[in-house]
């Protein structure tokens, strides 16, 4: 009996970690970042230098600025790998209002964000609109976004945990747009997006 416990654990651990590790399929999946292409797919708004660089897009200079996304969603889901430096403000807008002029006011934002002042609308929230809970922290390692946009209802889950939700109805489509913010007259660290997939809903 003890033997078999063991083994029916073993198997527990191995179902969770292969789990964990699992890649995402791309059937119904349209991917705007690959790691080494896709800037193609974005205007830029802004002066943020973004490049292909080591398997990844990737922005560390500038006084701010986007990758805006040639193409208009309305109902979405998007999934996103990225990497943020524990000083990174970026995050990911989605139904922008105007995509030459990219807000946390015109658009929603999942924030990307850990040392933001107010940590409750930092790294998971969705800006202005609902506090990430639980707040959770990407600084400095791989870290997966995925949003969902279906009407009015906005859900955001950062690395399996659902950390915002809310219904909203000021923005019904736009692009979307990656963020490599500044910090006043300082750059905001790092960002890198290593993959970035979008499918309608």
């Amino acid at each position: 009996m003890k033997r078999l416990s063991v083994i029916a654990m073993g198997m527990l651990v191995i179902g969770v970690f292969g789990c964990s590790y699992m890649p995402w399929s791309d059937s119904g999946w349209t991917t705007l970042i690959d790691g080494t292409a896709g800037l193609d797919n974005w205007n830029r708004v802004g002066d943020a230098n973004w490049r292909a660089e080591d398997g990844a897009i990737v922005a560390d200079k500038g006084k701010g600025g986007f990758l805006v996304s040639k193409n208009s969603y309305k109902d979405f889901q998007i999934r996103a790998e990225f990497w943020a430096s524990l000083n990174a403000n970026s995050g990911i807008y989605m139904r922008c209002a105007n995509p030459n002029i990219i807000t946390d006011k015109s658009c929603y934002e999942a924030n990307i964000y850990d040392e933001r002042a107010d940590p409750s609308f930092g790294t998971g929230a969705i800006q202005h609109i609902t506090k990430a809970s639980p707040m959770l922290k990407a600084g400095g390692k791989w870290s997966t976004y995925e949003i969902t946009a279906k009407g009015p209802q906005l859900t955001v889950v950062l690395n399996g945990t659902r950390t915002a939700g809310a219904t909203d109805t000021k923005f019904a489509s736009g692009p979307i747009a990656l963020q490599f913010g500044s910090h006043g007259k300082e750059p905001g660290g790092a960002i890198k997006y290593r993959k970035v997939q979008i499918r309608p809903l």
